[in-house]
């Protein structure tokens, strides 16, 4: 007997029952890959950064610092994982059946993603540190290699589950655009889903960057291998461009003969093989920096496809290889243009040319030589003129970023706001939760309290940036606050300053000294709900509240 076609509302009703099916294994997929990747989270924070936290504090065998240095902020991504998404998907997925969406999930909980900017900022010097401290610490060694052989280390390496924090927000980018996919335009979840890849889309592009950092990595490891180990190039400022074999003209009787040239960023290796039973190695015959090479053509009809490779340490005569050819076109653009900075009128209303910073040693304000450590150079972001910090220390708004406040020198200060700057006007934290001056210690550090600025953006209400001064552009650190407990000072810990609190984590205690009681208030109560994920509220500078309550506004230049 022939079997009847489906009639129409059913066909319909099968096809809607196969998208809902399909809809519903990808949310089941992430929730399963969830509960896996906070397992591995729990391994680093739980396992491997305690019981090297447990000896560096017990016995000393190696930094505090280091320990941290190496493990980030994974803590705070571990409780972030832990106590906030992982809950929320196993809840929603027990309610599946009357609540069918994820997105609105992922748009609430991607913000929180920014987190891992600082750990995947931090992953190669992380990677440095494990490979220096495996060689130099027995103890350090010891520890990691017994945790390994563990089952629940999978025979997999520290290097290996450092890593997965790395590749988990491309994974999330991949399993949002697979559910979008299946899902209709016209359901529910669709607009907040769409919502949560543009958020988690952002988030990947730094973690994508340092997966390429690290495919970069192994291929210097793999050309270090190729050289012996003789060639100090495994550094993540080096680039590997092209490397491979080419003819090298004799100079002398215009024979041809085997070479291996390696590109970077800043070099050119022109090897010779070395004599081996096994495996290929080269060895380096010279090195030619990039900066101020120069390339010509000099083909001819018995030499063809031939060109003059002239730097300042040797000049070669090579066969064949397009690639440099590209490279001196790129190098021949970046002859000096002068700068077209804006005119009185135009001043804020439109961006700068700035000037090379490399082409200018004394301050364009104060004619004081730059240096590296005590006279750095900065870009005035209103006239594009290189100067120092103490002739820049200014913030002034600029109707081309948008009316935000930037830095910019004393001229341009004065010209812009109409008024010669002030002591008060660089009191400058807009755009903040809350901001102010506090003293502070990290527990264990051996360090003495330190004085300064600590800022909750309004763009990050959930991180915590330290700055040495209010008009320092860039911060010194950057604390994640999720999962951070606030409270008042214990007896045991000692502390013998007013206006005390503390916030802690599992690793990490930071002590805090507040210059009065109100002040100790509102920070103790921002970075409570910063700690619980509760969304914040602007406060403004916290000098300005407490003018206005009648409170002495703390000195920008106290010392501490």
């Amino acid at each position: 007997m022939a079997l009847q076609p489906l009639p129409k509302a059913e066909r319909q009703d099968s096809t809607e029952l196969s998208v809902q099916q399909r809809v519903f294994n990808i949310a089941n997929e992430l929730l399963h890959t969830e509960k896996a990747y906070v397992s591995r989270l729990h391994l680093l924070d739980q396992v491997f950064c305690a019981q090297l936290m447990e000896e560096a504090r017990a016995r000393s065998s190696f930094p505090c610092e280091m320990v941290m240095g190496i493990f980030s902020n994974i803590c705070s991504i571990y409780c972030f994982h832990q106590q906030f998404l992982l809950p929320a998907l196993e809840k929603r997925m027990e309610e599946w059946d009357l609540n069918p969406r994820i997105g609105d999930i992922l748009q609430k909980l991607a913000p929180f993603l920014k987190m891992y900017g600082e750990y995947v900022k931090n992953f190669d010097r992380a990677m440095e540190l494990v490979n220096t401290w495996m060689q130099r610490s027995s103890q350090f060694k010891a520890i990691i290699h017994n945790i390994q052989k563990e089952e629940m280390c999978g025979n997999l390496t520290l290097q290996h589950h450092m890593l997965e924090p790395v590749q988990r927000i491309p994974r999330y980018e991949l399993l949002l655009k697979d559910y979008l996919h299946r899902l209709p335009e016209d359901a529910d979840d669709f607009k907040d889903a769409q919502k949560s890849l543009e958020l988690i889309a952002t988030a990947a592009e730094h973690s994508n960057a340092a997966i390429r950092k690290m495919e970069r990595m192994r291929k210097l490891l793999k050309v270090y291998e190729l050289l012996g180990g003789e060639e100090d190039i495994v550094n993540p400022t080096n680039e590997l461009i092209k490397e491979g074999h080419i003819l090298k003209l004799s100079a002398k009787n215009g024979t041809s003969q085997d070479r291996y040239l390696i590109l970077f960023n800043d070099r050119l290796l022109y090897c010779v093989p070395k004599l081996r039973l096994i495996g290929q190695k080269f060895g380096v015959r010279a090195r030619i920096d990039v900066d101020g090479m120069e390339l010509k053509e000099t083909s001819s009809m018995n030499v063809p496809r031939t060109f003059l490779v002239s730097g300042k340490q040797r000049s070669l005569e090579l066969q064949t290889l397009e690639t440099f050819r590209m490279l001196n076109c790129s190098f021949r653009e970046e002859d000096f243009t002068p700068p077209n900075s804006p005119n009185c009128t135009e001043l804020g209303k439109r961006a700068p040319t700035p000037i090379r910073e490399k082409e200018v040693t004394l301050c364009m304000k104060c004619q004081e030589p730059f240096n590296s450590i005590t006279k750095r150079r900065h870009h005035c972001k209103a006239c594009g003129h290189v100067v120092c910090g103490k002739c820049s220390e200014f913030r002034a708004r600029l109707l081309y970023d948008n009316n935000r406040a930037n830095r910019v020198c004393v001229d341009c200060y004065t010209m812009l706001v109409g008024v010669p700057p002030s002591p008060a006007s660089l009191i400058a934290a807009e755009n903040s939760v809350l901001c102010s001056f506090l003293h502070h210690v990290e527990k264990g550090s051996g360090r003495g309290w330190q004085k300064a600025w600590f800022v909750i953006p309004d763009s990050e209400p959930l991180v915590l940036y330290i700055y040495g001064a209010p008009q320092d552009v860039k911060a010194q650190r950057s604390i994640p606050l999720i999962g951070f407990e606030v409270s008042l000072p214990e007896s045991s810990d000692r502390l013998e300053r007013r206006n005390a609190f503390k916030m802690s984590q599992s690793h990490l205690t930071v002590y805090f000294s507040a210059d009065c009681e109100e002040l100790q208030r509102r920070w103790m109560e921002v970075l409570s709900r910063a700690g619980r994920g509760e969304e914040l509220q602007s406060n403004g500078p916290i000098s300005e509240a407490l003018e206005e309550e009648g409170e002495e506004p703390v000195p920008t230049g106290e010392n501490t």
